[in-house]
Parts: C-alpha cells; structure tokens; sequence
C-alpha cells in the first residue's frame, strides 16, 4: 500500500516537472528569442510601428498571462487526476 501511494507521487510530481519545464521553455522563447531578433523584426511594420514594438509592449504580456492561465488550469487538472486516483 506505501509503496503504491509513493509510486502515485512520484507519477504526480514527473508530470509537473515536465509540464513546468515546456512552459518554462516557452517563456524564454516569448522573452529572449524575441529580443535577440529584434532588429530582424523591424523590418516589418503594422500600423506605422515596427513589429519588435508590439511584440514587447503586448506580445509578451499577453504571452505571460496565457503561460499563467495555462498553468492554473492544467495544475488543477492534474491536481483532480491525483485525488482521483487515491480515492481508487
């Protein structure tokens, strides 16, 4: 029985660790990746503003709270997944 609440754990925390590290991943994309080229990026325009101008003044704040949004559903997602299995 011990050994299968800690087996259901350590399922539990795998799973989290590997979904924290894809957002993390896809944070330094939206962060660095954008900075790096953006002089690449201002070549093109939208509006009359440089397409590096929106991506640091919106993109990456809207990136930020869809990471956060994301995270917050699939936490309790798995958190229901984790009791559910204890209750079986």
């Amino acid at each position: 029985m011990r050994y299968r609440i800690l087996d259901k754990l350590e399922r539990h925390w795998r799973r989290v660790r590997r979904m924290t590290g894809w957002l993390l991943a896809a944070w330094l994309l939206s962060t660095f990746c954008i900075v790096f080229f953006a002089r690449e990026l201002n070549g093109l325009t939208i509006f009359g503003w440089p397409l590096s101008f929106y991506l640091a003044a919106q993109g990456a704040s809207l990136t930020y709270l869809a990471i956060i949004g994301f995270y917050a559903w699939r936490m309790r997602a798995l958190e229901r997944r984790y009791h559910a299995e204890g209750e079986a």
